[in-house]
């Protein structure tokens, strides 16, 4: 369930982690263990003398400079006010951040397209500054708008403190220590991140877009949304079915599984893309694996067994694991455009033992310090744990299953063991990985139900692309949404990588005629591989 931080606009948070994040599986658990409450779905119940809401329906935005340090002409920014819980709209606010590009063809303009790039813990603004031309066709007749839902971001941050103490304790000693560990890291959560942590979740991000949508001047939403930006939609469509104007769903994520489903899903999605991978790179001069793809397969998993064992030394004395190489592979699983360095980097670390292409695909290794510097875009920083404080705080209020926290450690681990050989079958290399996301919610109350209860809610008609390589949502998630939207048109793309708009002209094709004519094909239709 756990996402990895994206490093471009289009390269999605999904459910691959980071080097960072894969430093030892136990840290999935530090980052997912935040001790709030989550607020239950359903519609603010209404008050005698009117809306609620009203309020905040009518506020208009003030348009002026971005927190981002470096954006493109044009795009400006605002807060929108938004209720802390709509439940009891009057218990307080929360300042959500938007960017907005305005259409480039103003007579021909439709109105706004939201965005969200993927996450959770995705900052949606840093998004749309960093490449908007990767949406011009779009930008030409829509106002492209992205936000920091809230607690990332510039929407009032979410933190576990910034520091990675806890979690590296977390990842060493026996299970009650590991288990001690992990419920200090939920009251470092709750005294770092402020009053609007017990209110993170999905549910209350899509209303907050509805509100969006109201102060934009739209009569109803028109979204495109990748990877958990699909969960996002979905979501939206639930609660504002008659609100739900053209909706693009690329990458999608699932609405029904239970966490340990989820995490098997996840292990055999990465296991396909490397086995992709793999009989690529058996075509091209220098593979480190030869033309042999079954053992080419052996040979990678022998790399990560015995890294774990015996780990690489960096240059700067820094030690990379075999959980460490496998979370690196999965992120440079996204994108076939990154396959070339993925073979050079093992080339070197099967050859060499040098690790630093490994660590370069697996994301950010600066000090924690220097992460922050770098985050620091604009008048107030943001924290440099933020993305992974967000992504878990969001997960668990999503979901509504739970480990027994009364459970011993002995218990739990055992729970673990009886699970590790149908991870291990599916996949030796992410197997375990993903095994210890099962736990990622352990110790917090259970989030809500409202998704899992999503079916058939009357929304229009829209549009869904599963790519059959995505390492991150598995092709079949795809399937399984539309059949729970009940209105979906399916784009199945051949491809490798996470998602299809940005690698396939056919699925842009579909994608922007939607959009911008409101053309929607019927049935499923496919787009080629190799494009």
């Amino acid at each position: 369930m756990p996402r990895s931080r994206s490093r471009s606009p289009l390269r999605f948070r999904s459910r691959v982690r980071s080097r960072a994040q894969a430093v030892a599986a136990a840290c999935v658990l530090v980052l997912a263990l935040l001790g709030a409450t989550p607020t239950q779905a359903g519609p603010a119940p209404p008050t005698a003398g009117g809306d609620p809401l009203e309020p905040f329906h009518g506020q208009r935005l003030r348009w002026g400079d971005c927190p981002e340090k470096r954006v493109p002409d044009g795009m400006r920014c605002a807060t929108v006010e938004v209720p802390l819980d709509y439940a009891a709209p009057a218990k307080g606010t929360v300042e959500v951040a938007l960017a907005r590009i305005p259409a480039t063809d103003r007579k021909k303009r439709i109105g706004s397209l939201l965005l969200n790039y993927g996450g959770p813990g995705g900052p949606g603004i840093a998004g749309l500054a960093a490449d908007p031309e990767l949406l011009a066709d779009l930008g030409e007749r829509y106002d492209l708008v992205a936000f920091d839902p809230r607690g990332v971001g510039h929407s009032e941050p979410v933190s576990c403190g910034g520091s990675q103490q806890a979690e590296e304790e977390a990842a060493v000693g026996d299970a009650a220590e590991q288990l001690a560990a992990l419920r200090a890291v939920v009251r470092r959560c709750e005294l770092a991140s402020g009053p609007v942590l017990p209110y993170i979740g999905t549910v209350n991000v899509s209303r907050d877009m509805d509100v969006m949508r109201q102060v934009l001047g739209d009569k109803k939403l028109n979204f495109l949304g990748f990877s958990y930006g699909t969960r996002l939609g979905a979501v939206y469509a639930a609660q504002f079915p008659g609100k739900t104007g053209r909706m693009v769903l690329d990458g999608v994520d699932t609405l029904t599984e239970p966490l340990a489903e989820q995490a098997l899903a996840s292990a055999r999605g990465q296991q396909r893309a490397l086995d992709n991978f793999l009989a690529w790179c058996a075509h091209q001069p220098g593979c480190v694996y030869g033309t042999n793809t079954r053992t080419a397969k052996k040979e990678v998993e022998a790399l990560v067994a015995r890294l774990d064992q015996v780990p690489l030394v960096g240059h700067d004395g820094s030690y990379f694991t075999g959980q460490d190489a496998a979370g690196s592979i999965a992120e440079a699983l996204y994108s076939p455009r990154m396959w070339p360095a993925l073979a050079d980097a093992l080339k070197s670390a099967e050859r060499s033992r040098d690790p630093a292409g490994l660590l370069q695909l697996g994301g950010p290794t600066e000090p924690p310090d220097e992460q922050e510097d770098e985050q620091d875009q604009g008048p107030v920083p943001v924290p440099a744990d933020n993305g992974s404080a967000a992504l878990a705080a969001v997960n668990c209020a999503d979901d509504p299953d739970r480990s027994d926290d009364k459970a011993t450690a002995a218990a739990i681990e055992k729970e673990l063991m009886g699970l590790q050989g149908e991870f291990l079958s599916v996949s030796r290399i992410f197997g375990p990985l993903q095994l210890m996301t099962v736990l990622s919610c352990y110790g917090r109350p259970a989030g809500t139900d409202f998704i899992r209860k999503i079916d058939h809610p009357g929304a229009p008609r829209m549009l869904l692309v599963g790519t059959r390589g995505d390492p991150a949502t598995p092709y079949e998630w795809t399937e399984e949404t539309a059949a729970r939207l009940g209105s979906a048109v399916v784009v199945d793309h051949k491809g490798d990588g996470h998602t299809g708009y940005v690698s396939s002209a056919c699925v842009r094709g579909y994608v922007d005629r939607f959009l911008i004519d409101g053309r929607l094909p019927s049935g499923t239709r496919s787009c080629p591989a190799g494009e």
